[in-house]
């Protein structure tokens, strides 16, 4: 399972990142909203790499944004080979997104943390984090889908009660039965 998880957490993390970059390029010529080179300033702290004041490091900023959004992938992959799939998972996932970002980027001192940013930059994050997240989800969970019913959904099925596929929850299933 893992290694499968490995390969396909990499193809829906990096679709998941294509996705999320035509968004924000399509919402920054709506909105004029500048580049953010806070994904290259992060990556150049983690290694070590000489900053360099006043240049906009475009290469480094990919490196960062399609690497971090792949190897995040990985994680969302597993999450659906374990049985965790739809859009639940999904939006747990975008929770872990937007809470590895923060981490790197206020440990390396490049970010600051959300609650002290303009509401609208907040908003914008959380959209483009959010959209990532579900379309990394959808590619993970079709391509998990492919090998069957993770161990989580066989359990599911082994219960009476529980459902085997998605809708409103029973009364039962809030309390774990």
């Amino acid at each position: 399972m893992m290694k499968r998880a490995l390969w396909q957490g990499l193809v829906a993390g990096a679709v998941g990142t294509v996705v999320m970059t035509v968004g924000e390029k399509a919402e920054q010529r709506l909105t004029g909203r500048p580049d953010s080179y806070v994904p290259a300033r992060t990556l150049e702290r983690l290694t070590g790499m000489a900053e360099r004041p006043g240049r906009q490091p475009a290469p480094v900023n990919w490196a960062m944004h399609f690497g971090q959004g792949a190897l995040l992938g990985v994680l969302r992959s597993v999450m659906a080979h374990a049985g965790l799939r739809g859009p639940l998972p999904s939006a747990m996932f975008a929770v872990v997104r937007l809470t590895n970002d923060q981490i790197l980027e206020n440990a390396t001192g490049v970010g600051a943390p959300p609650q002290t940013w303009p509401r609208s930059e907040l908003a914008v994050d959380l959209v483009h984090k959010t959209v990532y997240a579900f379309a990394t989800g959808a590619v993970a969970d079709a391509l998990a889908a492919r090998s069957g019913p993770g161990p989580g959904q066989r359990h599911a099925m082994m219960r009476p009660g529980r459902r085997t596929h998605a809708g409103p929850p029973s009364r039962d299933d809030a309390y774990g039965r």
